[in-house]
């Protein structure tokens, strides 16, 4: 039997995290994330002892989930080494797509902007159900389909002119209608899942490839090209981006399409649907003029 082929390269994925903490990290984003998660955490009124912090880069969300009433201990779960040593302790060196942890570990579980780098992500997410308690909570944001599609554009157009063909560079993104299917799929209770759109402004597209390389959220596809974009290339890309994608004044536009995934690790008290046909109603009464 043939093997597949991989879909990311994650040596040269984790040596990117690797360069982003080791230049001192661009986190605005991951930061800007951060506060979300914690906002939707906060709705839930449920204490969460023991959590794991997937993905925790220096360690941010996991000090923030540590500051919170009820929570006694957060494992801080990171690839890249450089990273993982400005994160609080307990810590420990974890790819999202291989989880060393045992079952029903965990009460949350809790990731910020790593799963879109799980080439399996159904089965990332079937790890992260079973380290989960019974009535264990996962709560998760990744970038979605709708990310960096302005600078999708330019790269593509400006590379099949300058270079006659064009490198893949768009990762496999979840679109927001399969992330609760994806998330019942794994076994989650109660999956939900929306999404928000983050817009920042840059001076031009170079200061944005910048910033993706600080973040550690540059091209790590397996088929990529491995030679850098010529400087022709480059350049009619940027063009392309400001005569496209910019605003009044002058700054151009990137967009960040963020997912926002919760399901919980099943559980006897969880509210259950009702068996088919045990409604009191007919739907197509209520639906009748003047039902």
């Amino acid at each position: 039997m043939s093997v597949p082929a991989a879909l990311f390269d994650r040596r040269a994925w984790r040596a990117h995290r690797e360069r982003a903490a080791r230049l001192g990290a661009v986190d605005f984003l991951h930061d800007e994330v951060a506060d979300r998660l914690i906002d939707r955490l906060d709705l839930i009124n449920h204490e969460f002892p023991l959590a794991l912090d997937l993905g925790a880069r220096a360690g941010g969300l996991a000090r923030m989930l540590s500051a919170r009433p009820g929570t006694e201990c957060v494992v801080a779960a990171e690839p890249a080494v450089g990273f993982l040593g400005r994160a609080p302790a307990p810590r420990v060196v974890a790819d999202p797509e291989l989880l060393p942890f045992g079952g029903a570990r965990f009460d949350l579980i809790i990731s910020n902007l790593v799963l879109h780098w799980a080439a399996d992500l159904p089965g990332a997410l079937v790890q992260l159900r079973r380290a989960l308690k019974p009535d264990g909570l996962l709560l998760a944001a990744m970038l979605g389909d709708a990310t960096l599609v302005e600078l999708r554009a330019a790269l593509f157009e400006a590379e099949l002119a300058e270079e006659g063909g064009v490198s893949p560079r768009v990762s496999p993104a979840v679109e927001l209608t399969d992330a609760a299917a994806l998330l019942q799929r794994a076994g989650l209770a109660l999956p939900v899942a929306d999404g928000e759109t983050i817009t920042v402004a840059y001076p031009d597209m170079l200061a944005l490839l910048r910033d993706l390389r600080g973040m550690g959220e540059t091209n790590a596809l397996a088929a990529r090209r491995r030679a850098p974009l010529k400087r022709a290339t480059l350049a009619h890309a940027a063009r392309l981006y400001a005569e496209r994608f910019a605003d009044g004044d002058g700054r151009i536009r990137a967009t960040f399409g963020v997912l926002f995934l919760c399901g919980w690790a099943p559980h006897p008290s969880q509210p259950k649907p009702l068996p088919r046909g045990s409604a009191a109603a007919r739907l197509a009464d209520a639906l009748k003029p003047g039902g």
